[in-house]
């Protein structure tokens, strides 16, 4: 079977905030239909590297490829212009708006001329998105602030889906989750990987989950990538020791 396409791709790149090198040398490819786990101590330079890849910090050097184009992203925003999202930890949901809105964000559809919003169609649109991926939301018009963890992690994940995300970034979504709400997110990655078009980075801690659900594993140590292999082909006891590694003396 022929390999997927690149999704993206970083070459050489490197960063330094004064005297602190936090990147150097960075080479990760992701291609579509798949999902790279990144790993690494905290420290290893895991978020300055997500915030390069989303357009959020410029690289000292080395080049970013998208769809085998090499690119400079000047922005957040211009990197989702690209296909490129990330969710973060905090999700930036609005707790108190219902499941609907919170998938419309910034994308409200509006009446014309009176701006009157397209409640009906938003939470058609809104149910059509979660059927589509397999989120078990009862209704479209709770509150998200009443929903698990999982839920609402599932929703803003969605919500980058819905937003056309070619390049999905995941930084910790089962951070301080139980086994169920950490499954649920887990079913919904199988998802999304089987749909073949998008390319997503996972950033996880539990080593078990990235084995699990990922198809390789990258390791970040001082700001390189020092281990790159598929998922199948390494253990959980391996990737701790790997990491406990460089703390022996």
């Amino acid at each position: 079977m022929d390999e997927h396409p690149e999704a993206i791709r970083a070459e050489h790149v490197s960063k330094r905030f004064g005297p602190v090198t936090a990147l150097r040398d960075v080479n990760l490819t992701v291609r579509r239909g798949e999902i790279l786990g990144l790993i690494g101590d905290n420290g290893a330079g895991k978020s300055t590297l997500i915030k390069i890849l989303t357009g959020y910090h410029r690289p000292d050097g080395g080049q970013l490829y998208v769809d085998g184009t090499p690119v400079s992203l000047r922005s957040v925003s211009h990197a989702r212009s690209l296909g490129i999202e990330t969710v973060f930890q905090d999700l930036a949901m609005v707790n108190g708006l219902p499941v609907y809105l919170n998938l419309h964000l910034n994308t409200e559809r509006v009446h014309r001329p009176i701006p009157l919003l397209k409640r009906k169609e938003m939470k058609r649109r809104a149910r059509e998105c979660l059927d589509s991926i397999g989120i078990d939301i009862p209704s479209v018009t709770a509150e998200v602030g009443r929903l698990s963890g999982g839920q609402r992690q599932a929703i803003a994940v969605a919500r980058t889906v819905y937003s056309n995300a070619r390049i999905l970034l995941l930084d910790e979504p089962l951070a301080a989750m139980g086994a169920r709400e950490g499954g649920l997110i887990l079913r919904l990655l199988r998802t999304l990987k089987q749909r073949g078009d998008l390319a997503i980075i996972l950033i996880a801690h539990n080593y078990s989950q990235v084995v699990d659900v990922c198809d390789r594993v990258n390791l970040l140590q001082h700001g390189q990538i020092t281990v790159d292999k598929p998922a199948a082909e390494t253990s959980v006891p391996e990737l701790l020791d790997l990491v406990a590694a460089e703390y022996r003396v």
